[in-house]
């Protein structure tokens, strides 16, 4: 499978008030991996200032057009070449025009017209300025020129009134652009993902459960949304957001989320089965509270549905992939798990080193034998797991 490589931003910051929201967006980029060079116009100094976004990123911020540091003379050339993509955060009306008409007055104007790498914008203004007409025909413009334009969003303003022009949050924004560089495997596609735990009544306030997080689940959510799926997420009870794109289906017992998957499933291509459904529930759950007393207090449990073997059993299954969190044994248990339930890709990992945790280590498991991810930040597995997927499905569909 092949590695992400690093990849070059070039972060332009303009005049704007939401430049605040610049420094966040930095400080996640580099959380991603990427390498991030700032410049700004002049205006921009005047919200956030250099020193801050040169303290975030551990490089110097390139403000004049003019800089003698530039061994040639050309810092417009030099920061362009060294990018593999121009980020304009937050994007004004007045630089928007400007890229619109070509125009180069600034540091900022002119890498972005010398530049051989894509451009994304962010624009944040006024809503009256937003939806001005030289403002729309500008970004039609953009949008003819190939430029990627993500946002606005509508919500309150700095100004005090309500409408579109807010910029995108950072974390919004640090997904998109991530998301950006991801190659588009599954177009057309339709993924169904079950994510999270399962919780079973006992009585009016008690439960079993168990320690998953989620966070496993959400990431290949966000990877396969990266990737150009279609997704629906069926996650139990997590304190996560959902993924931006994702069609998010909200369960609390192993029936529920069993009886969404009935419903969905008829007409997705690929089922990646993360939740960790509680295998089993109680036999008659009491409507009010079991009152404590001295007595041995006995639960009958019985089991629950079974959904991966449910998928994999259909007639005309989707493409299935199962996960096993095994506590010994792993590669015995995960390749046992994978012949029951007769699914051609099983991702396995020691539960004690994966629960709750914010990375792990995965192995999958499939027809030509088992393949190790190396431990790395979930996200990236994901990443990497959706490259694999993709190989096995397109081998299938032939």
């Amino acid at each position: 499978m092949e590695q992400q490589s690093v990849k070059r931003i070039l972060l332009g910051i303009t005049g704007g008030i939401a430049a605040y929201k610049a420094a966040e967006l930095l400080r996640l980029l580099m959380k991603q991996g990427m390498e991030v060079q700032v410049a700004m116009t002049e205006a921009a100094g005047h919200f956030i200032t250099p020193t801050t976004m040169q303290g975030l990123s551990g490089k110097p911020v390139f403000t004049d057009q003019w800089d003698a540091s530039a061994p040639n003379g050309m810092a417009h050339i030099n920061l362009s070449r060294a990018a593999d993509a121009i980020v304009i955060a937050p994007a004004t009306a007045d630089f928007i025009a400007k890229l619109a008409h070509g125009l180069a007055d600034d540091l900022l104007s002119t890498l972005c017209l010398a530049r051989n790498c894509p451009l994304i914008v962010a624009p944040a203004m006024n809503r009256e300025m937003w939806q001005n007409a030289a403002t729309q025909r500008n970004i039609a413009q953009l949008l003819a020129d190939g430029v990627r334009v993500l946002g606005p969003d509508c919500g309150m303003q700095a100004c005090g009134e309500e409408g579109m022009g807010r910029m995108l949050e950072a974390e919004r924004l640090a997904q998109d652009i991530a998301a950006f560089f991801q190659p588009r495997r599954f177009l057309g596609r339709k993924i169904l993902i079950t994510a999270g735990p399962t919780y079973e009544v006992i009585d009016a306030v008690r439960g079993i459960t168990n320690r998953s997080s989620g966070k496993m689940g959400y990431a290949i959510a966000r990877a396969a949304l990266e990737q150009g799926a279609e997704v629906v997420l069926v996650s139990g009870p997590t304190a996560l957001a959902k993924p931006h794109g994702a069609q998010g289906v909200d369960v609390v017992s192993a029936a529920q989320m069993f009886e969404v998957v009935q419903q969905q499933v008829g007409d997705c291509d690929i089922f990646i089965g993360v939740a960790a459904v509680a295998d089993y529930r109680v036999a008659q759950p009491s409507e009010q509270k079991i009152k404590k007393s001295a007595a041995t207090l006995t639960l009958e449990l019985v089991p629950n549905p079974d959904i991966l073997a449910y998928v994999a059993g259909l007639p005309k299954p989707p493409f299935c992939v199962g996960f096993a969190a095994e506590s010994e044994d792993l590669a015995k248990h995960a390749e046992q798990k994978r012949c029951v339930k007769n699914v051609p890709l099983l991702v396995g990992n020691l539960a004690q080193q994966a629960i709750g945790s914010d990375d792990n280590e995965l192995v999958l498991f499939d027809d030509s034998g088992s393949h190790v991810l190396p431990r790395a930040d979930k996200l990236t597995l994901a990443r990497l797991l959706m490259q694999h997927i993709a190989q096995r499905y397109e081998g299938a569909s032939k």
